[in-house]
């Protein structure tokens, strides 16, 4: 990412008031994203400020709220995924992370504890923030720590080409604080795509840590 073009430049510098994926510290261990906490009883999660629950499998499912969650599928991971927003009545610009506009999930073990979260720009925001979205797995790294990433980056083919002259399909992951997450970053245009068309993405995965 050396000698950046000016693409990444414009999109960052419009970012840099939102620096923090995870809400302010309570008292003890800090927060992953607002309320939610990797290892805490759902029970404990409040429906306030909180809206339109779903079940990630079946989207067509609609839930009361975050005690509900043992009507989702389990998954092969072994945990019921359920989709969430905020309340506009308490955001009003919607469901957005670090200026960015976001598809929510938790995930629930067996035990009733949030065994993850993930957070995924939302591929349906209107293009000024489409094209800033892998921008948010940069806020995410350095949320927890710019150091002991491990990264793997694909490179630019006939199917995948740049944009703006910058190519991305990037694959970060680490262990902290009890913790695996992964933050894949994606940023290229396929040949059907015309020039407002484009993949820009931040997926970004906190699980609690195995072992």
């Amino acid at each position: 990412m050396k000698n950046a073009p000016s693409f990444i430049t414009v999109c960052f510098s419009a970012s840099l008031a939102a620096l923090s994926v995870a809400a302010a510290a309570t008292a003890g261990e800090p927060n992953d994203l607002r309320d939610v906490r990797i290892g805490m009883a759902v029970s404990e999660l409040p429906n306030a400020g909180y809206a339109n629950f779903s079940c990630a499998s079946k989207p067509e499912q609609k839930l009361g709220g975050w005690n509900d969650w043992k009507k989702c599928a389990v998954g092969e991971d072994g945990m019921h995924a359920v989709h969430f927003e905020y309340d506009r009545a308490s955001s009003r610009e919607g469901t957005i992370v670090a200026g960015h506009p976001a598809v929510l999930t938790i995930f629930v073990d067996e035990a009733g504890r949030v065994g993850g979260l993930q957070i995924q720009t939302d591929p349906k925001a209107r293009l000024y923030k489409h094209k800033k979205a892998f921008l948010l797995g940069m806020q995410a790294k350095s949320r927890y720590g710019d150091e002991g990433w491990k990264c793997s980056e694909g490179q630019s083919n006939a199917r995948e080409e740049p944009v703006g002259g910058v190519y991305l399909n990037e694959h970060c992951t680490k262990t902290v604080s009890g913790r695996d997450i992964s933050v894949d970053r994606k940023l290229f245009r396929r040949p059907d795509q015309d020039a407002k068309s484009f993949v820009d993405e931040t997926r970004i995965r906190i699980l609690k840590a195995k072992g």
